[in-house]
């Protein structure tokens, strides 16, 4: 079952079903489409980097101040809530998923935690409620998606509805202040110089990096998204990991909403609108196929930055609001062109 299952990983990251591949001259084409598709990948995050460049210039030869160094860390902070849903949307959509809950379960998390809060529990201990809430629902939508066989576009598209619902009941649907000024100097600290914010993202990309190119679970989401069936072939505990994916999107949802509440000193049971469309545009953007079996960290992070420079460009020059939907949604339909033409047939 080892070599089996060796032979299903190299299979996976080349594209290739193992109930075709025969002796060792497939193995070399294994190895050769492998290699193809790693460059490929670089090459894929690389024109991604270059959009942002581009998008920078232009913003800098229209607006004097958006190369400040005040509105460069603004940016930073604006897309590091983004990122780090969008991090965890793109573990979902490698294994060929998606979790449109993503939003509603950030502002249940955020309400029950700001409640908490007010009512003098510990600040760690009501941080560790909100995680819990968000880890739990994970589990709920992978249980749904693993066990009962549903597809995960339906069943977070009812977890959308379903915790937007619970937030606003359980807020009566008014806003919670008083949030601990302990709290809120922490998010709006720094580290070393740089916001906390954005050390908080940074380092969640990293270790989902290791996750996803270091360990077995990344190993196992990859070859999911790319044939399902022969990853069960060869072993691959596949319900376990969908469980795990939709689990770290809920946490890290719920970390994104934290850190919204530290910075704005109140929980809305409206927070985190539209989150998930912004998560999956970053993913997207930054390379994510929502066909499943290919996704980057560093594209994600790529993603959500140009999506945040876009509304802070917009923003500096008074553009109304409805053209940055106009722009985010040419760059989601390029990105996907880019996406199929760097695939091939």
């Amino acid at each position: 079952m080892t070599d089996v299952f060796s032979l299903g990983k190299n299979i996976f990251k080349s594209g290739k079903d193992p109930l075709n591949q025969k002796g060792n001259n497939n193995m070399t084409e294994q190895a050769l489409a492998l290699k193809k598709n790693f460059f490929k990948f670089n090459i894929r995050d690389m024109g991604t980097l270059i959009g942002l460049v581009i998008i920078f210039a232009v913003f800098a030869c229209l607006s004097p101040v958006f190369l400040t160094t005040p509105n460069l860390i603004n940016i930073m902070q604006q897309s590091a809530i983004n990122a780090i849903v969008a991090l965890g949307m793109t573990l979902v959509i490698i294994s060929a998923g998606i979790d449109l809950s993503v939003g509603p379960v950030a502002a249940l998390s955020a309400v029950v935690c700001a409640s908490l809060m007010v009512a003098g529990v510990p600040v760690v201990l009501a941080l560790a409620g909100a995680l819990i809430i968000g880890g739990l629902y994970g589990v709920f939508n992978g249980l749904l998606i693993a066990y009962a066989g549903l597809q995960p576009f339906i069943v977070t598209l009812g977890g959308l509805s379903l915790c937007r619902a619970l937030a606003l009941i359980y807020t009566g649907g008014n806003p919670i202040f008083g949030i601990p000024a302990s709290f809120r100097a922490f998010i709006n600290g720094s580290f070393l110089g740089i916001p906390t914010p954005i050390v908080i993202a940074a380092l969640i990309a990293i270790l989902l990096w290791v996750i996803l190119n270091k360990t077995p679970l990344g190993e196992y989401i990859f070859a999911i998204g790319g044939n399902e069936e022969a990853a069960r072939v060869c072993g691959v505990p596949v319900r376990k990991t969908k469980i795990a994916v939709y689990v770290i999107s809920g946490v890290l949802a719920s970390i994104a909403a934290l850190i919204l509440v530290g910075r704005l000193g109140a929980a809305d049971p409206t927070l985190g609108n539209l989150w998930e469309m912004n998560a999956i545009a970053a993913a997207a953007i930054g390379g994510a196929s929502l066909m499943g079996g290919k996704g980057s960290i560093f594209g994600t992070i790529l993603g959500a930055i140009i999506l945040g420079t876009l509304i802070n460009g917009f923003t500096l020059l008074n553009i109304q609001s409805f053209y940055q939907l106009l722009a985010t949604g040419i760059i989601i339909i390029v990105a996907m062109l880019v996406d199929r033409a760097t695939r091939g047939k």
